[in-house]
């Protein structure tokens, strides 16, 4: 047994489940580890978050502020933030992407994820933010979307990308995000998509369904939430179910400027693909995490239909003379061998 094995033993008996039976559960893209434990007909959720590369205290903070607002976060049952443990109720295994697998209604299941952000956005009350929440500045967002330049394309070319091409990224996106980054911000949750939802269909309204992976929240456009739900980097929308939902999003705003909406929605649209194109690169490269390349493709396909706005027409530019077709193919099939 390891002596981080010990240690989870020792916080599980400290807290009352001395004895309980653990099984590991899948883990995420994070150093995060998560295992369901069970005892004497319990179950519940330990949340391993080993410090310093991990903290528990913006996880917490969250979840507080979340389950006030009457959102379904995982109760937190047990702490111990200096060791990175948590333990948390156990909301099984209906994640959106499970149930969807298992035949639930999509319109059902995507209809209320996006009545609760309907409800998140409408609310008022951002001052109330916990002290971890910072606002998702135009930076933060470029250093994100620089991922695609500092990880896929070292392994595009074989080499560290060029200053000069890293500059003209920059400054591409630079013009993009003082388009898109603007207006009255909300709680953006981030990685709001299928895999981090839960569908819990004995709860009622926006409490069926349930929220995972929120710690990195920041405060910035009601956009993006939105569009990481339905441009989901691991799983395809059926045709048309898209369309509904912004129609069902906008109705709830009719005073929205939606011109400008769709503006700010197609330019984080690419901004995050080229993150995520970025990230699985890094999880293959830096983590041996190889499974996330399988998605790679499909983040191209939506990226590349992104950059069909006209507003984009740079971007497209710059990624058709760096980031050729036959390049991108020849990267994942390096990364994967």
């Amino acid at each position: 047994m390891s002596e981080r094995s010990r240690q989870i033993d020792d916080f599980l008996a400290d807290v009352g489940w001395f004895g309980a039976a653990r099984k590991p559960l899948a883990g995420d893209a994070s150093f995060r580890r998560y295992e369901r434990v069970s005892l004497d007909g319990r179950t519940a959720v330990l949340m391993d978050a080993p410090p310093p590369s991990e903290d528990v205290g913006p996880f917490v903070q969250l979840t507080h502020h979340l389950r006030g607002m009457g959102y379904s976060a995982p109760e937190i049952l047990a702490e111990s933030p200096l060791s990175g443990f948590l333990l948390l109720e156990d909301l099984g295994d209906a994640t959106y992407t499970n149930a969807l697998a298992g035949g639930a209604d999509d319109v059902e299941l995507y209809s209320r994820a996006v009545d609760l952000l309907i409800n998140l956005h409408g609310r008022q009350d951002t001052q109330y933010l916990p002290s971890s929440v910072v606002r998702y500045s135009d930076q933060m967002l470029m250093d994100e979307a620089n991922l695609l330049v500092d990880w896929y394309m070292p392994k595009l070319i074989g080499i560290p990308t060029d200053p000069i091409f890293r500059h003209e990224f920059e400054d591409i996106w630079r013009g993009l995000l003082s388009r898109a980054n603007r207006g009255e911000p909300t709680l953006v949750l981030r990685d709001y998509h299928a895999d981090n939802l839960m569908w819990l269909p004995d709860r009622s309204g926006i409490a069926a369904c349930g929220i995972l992976d929120y710690q990195d929240a920041v405060l910035g456009s009601p956009v993006y939430d939105l569009m990481s739900l339905l441009e989901d980097a691991r799983r395809d929308l059926r045709g048309g179910l898209a369309a509904h939902l912004l129609d069902q999003y906008r109705a709830a705003f009719p005073a929205m400027d939606w011109g400008e909406f769709q503006t700010a929605y197609t330019v984080l649209a690419a901004q995050r693909h080229c993150k995520v194109i970025g990230i699985f690169t890094r999880l293959a490269e830096r983590d041996n995490k190889y499974d996330y390349l399988v998605h790679v493709p499909r983040v191209w396909a939506l990226l590349d239909r992104a950059c069909r706005h006209p507003l984009l027409a740079p971007l497209k530019a710059w990624l058709d003379k760096h980031v050729p077709e036959e390049k991108r193919r020849s990267a994942i099939q390096g990364l994967s061998v």
